[in-house]
């Protein structure tokens, strides 16, 4: 078995500040967090942005230069910018910090969806900002937009810019659209697969399920990819265990979950990160570096 990647993705887009005060907002927190999180024994930091004074999702190329210059000055983690971006941007403003730079990896959702939040209101009543509330209201309208068109266009337009891709499959069908990309020669192996699980609107988060997801990948990918695994909310570590078991690499972070067990609100990703390892380790899985993981994915390296 080769060594097992660890992401951390540190502060995404689902959760708001008032559902934790560990949630880092500003760029030094989550700069801060990503730093914590790679010296813990992530090789990988996924990032988002957030508007430093309210926390709202942000696109600002400028807030993610502040956040990995801050790294980079810091570490040797690799760096994985969301093309995600948060609900109700546009395709350009999620492709902007990516665009401008130049990241090593960056991740890619392979098909639109109900991307729907709105069940979060039976656990969370009060909140600190105006946009809060709302924000989560209207994701019960909300269809995340990764049309065909907007993934070629994605991919023509950071491929030459030495960005690879980490294909965040939600469901069985996305995994069918990548292998449509593949056999149009849009993308090169190895492909860097996410499966994405527990996430209303996607594929649950059971270990059948995540079977299904790595044997139809076997079936369309063959060797030609490596998988990794998150799990939203309190199936997180269940499911990285599972995906460690079968060989693939680990997701975790307070992006996918605000928790470190039952009731217990984690106080930071290092602190996912620590468990991450202890699970893996009893596993008898060895932790790849950052080095290790721009190996196995095939990544050009360090920028700037």
């Amino acid at each position: 078995m080769s060594k097992t990647i660890i992401t951390a993705a540190i502060t995404g887009s689902i959760h708001t500040p008032s559902m934790s005060p560990y949630l880092p907002v500003t760029p030094k927190e989550i700069a801060d967090q990503a730093i914590g999180a790679a010296r813990a024994g992530a090789a990988i930091v996924h990032l988002h942005a957030r508007n430093p004074e309210t926390g709202e999702p942000a696109s600002s190329p400028e807030l993610y230069r502040e956040i990995v210059t801050r790294i980079t000055d810091a570490c040797d983690v690799v760096i994985n910018i969301t093309t995600g971006g948060g609900n109700n941007m546009s395709v350009e403003q999620r492709l902007a910090a990516a665009v401008e730079l130049k990241p090593e990896i960056c991740s890619l959702n392979m098909g639109s969806m109900n991307f729907p939040m709105h069940t979060l209101l039976r656990k969370y009543t009060e909140f600190r900002h105006g946009w809060e509330r709302e924000y989560i209201e209207e994701s019960r309208d909300f269809v995340f937009k990764s049309t065909f068109k907007d993934i070629e266009d994605t991919v023509r337009l950071l491929s030459p810019l030495g960005t690879r891709f980490e294909f965040e499959c939600y469901d069985v069908g996305h995994l069918y659209t990548l292998s449509f990309f593949e056999r149009e020669g849009l993308i090169e192996a190895p492909y860097a697969v996410q499966f994405v699980m527990g996430i209303l609107g996607g594929i649950g988060a059971s270990l059948e399920e995540l079977v299904h997801l790595k044997t139809t990948a076997d079936r369309l990918f063959d060797s030609r990819y490596r998988f990794s695994v998150l799990a939203g909310g309190k199936a997180q570590m269940r499911i990285a265990a599972g995906a460690a078991i079968l060989g693939g690499n680990v997701r975790v972070g307070m992006e996918d979950s605000l928790f470190i067990s039952a009731g217990q609100l984690c106080e930071s990703n290092a602190q996912q990160v620590e468990k991450a390892v202890r699970i893996l380790s009893e596993l008898s899985c060895d932790i790849a570096t950052p080095a290790d993981a721009r190996q196995m994915l095939e990544l050009k390296g360090r920028v700037g």
